[in-house]
């Protein structure tokens, strides 16, 4: 049996597929099995599946109808036979010893979760390299830490989870935002989390990927995720209501920066409100940037004010704004 298994979905990235699979057969780590789990690609994708399976017994291809990302980590889930779990997205790629990296501290610290940090790639930007910062902490320390993100997100990537997480978790069927749905119940499960800021995963914004494509009904899964995790975190440890609130605003942000692009969006007025009747906690808050809460400003005199930031500061692909 191998210790971990990789599960990478795929759908319809044959131009980044090749690049992201090496990847992960150049890793230092060898005792994994990687599963590709073709979501029902029109393009050369599947084909690309079968012919680096042929090159390599570790790997195994799923190919099943597109129903959706969490569906195929789900699949991947189902089937996996390593007493780990790692997540990779097919248009992204990993250091060499990412593996190795996360392995080493998860055994060494006898924990349940290992994390390491990405980098955030944008084509023509410089990536930013993290500050150091090592530690091994508790749920209520690691659920602070992810969610004032500063150098680890909710993100299920660049993580190393015990498979014995999974056995009550899927991620939701139909729902964008899934590692927001499913970070909290995969925390509260854990005694200790090893934390890291090596940037060992690179993640990338592309156009058309779903942290840059234009607003639609789904984006508030974001907000409902946060809402949900609130209801969690407010129950088990009262404590981080504040950041579990803050993450309620940020994704009221997130939803809005999307939506405040198109033109005479009724919504709009709904989402503008939430955040001026939460206006205080904001400008009050230290986990929100310095642009943020000027963005705030504008937004309490006129929405369009914030629309002229928003493309002056072109936030999307700069990420000034948490």
């Amino acid at each position: 049996m191998p210790i971990i298994s990789i599960i990478v979905p795929v759908y319809n990235v044959e131009k980044y597929l090749p690049k992201c699979i090496h990847s992960i057969l150049k890793q230092t780590f060898t005792d994994y099995e990687l599963i590709l789990v073709n979501d029902g690609s029109t393009d050369q994708s599947g084909d690309i599946c079968n012919q680096f399976a042929e090159l390599d017994n570790r790997i195994i291809v799923i190919h099943k109808k597109n129903e959706g990302l969490s569906s195929a980590r789900n699949a991947g889930i189902d089937i996996a036979r390593g007493m780990f779990l790692s997540f990779v997205d097919s248009d992204d790629y990993i250091q060499e010893d990412m593996h190795e990296f996360l392995y080493s501290i998860l055994i060494r610290e006898d924990a349940d979760l290992a994390m390491c940090s990405l980098y955030n790639c944008y084509y023509g930007k410089k990536i930013k390299k993290n500050p150091t910062y090592y530690n091994v902490v508790n749920t209520k320390d690691a659920i602070r830490i992810l969610f004032e993100s500063e150098f680890i997100s909710v993100n299920s990537v660049g993580k190393l989870y015990k498979k014995s997480l999974f056995n009550k978790v899927r991620f939701p069927m139909g729902k964008q935002a899934e590692d927001a749905f499913v970070i909290v119940e995969i925390l509260i499960q854990c005694q200790k989390i090893a934390i890291s800021s090596e940037q060992k995963y690179y993640y990338w914004h592309r156009n058309n990927s779903i942290t840059t494509k234009k607003f639609n009904k789904k984006d508030f899964d974001v907000i409902k995720a946060y809402i949900k995790n609130y209801k969690i975190i407010a129950n088990k440890f009262p404590d981080l209501k504040t950041v579990a609130k803050m993450r309620i605003c940020w994704a009221y942000f997130f939803v809005l920066d999307k939506m405040i692009l198109i033109p005479s969006n009724d919504e709009i007025k709904v989402i503008r409100n939430f955040l001026i009747k939460h206006r205080i906690f904001i400008l009050k808050n230290h986990s929100f940037t310095f642009m943020r809460k000027i963005s705030m400003l504008a937004l309490m005199c006129d929405y369009r004010l914030y629309q002229t930031l928003l493309v002056i500061n072109n936030i999307k692909n700069r990420n000034l704004y948490k």
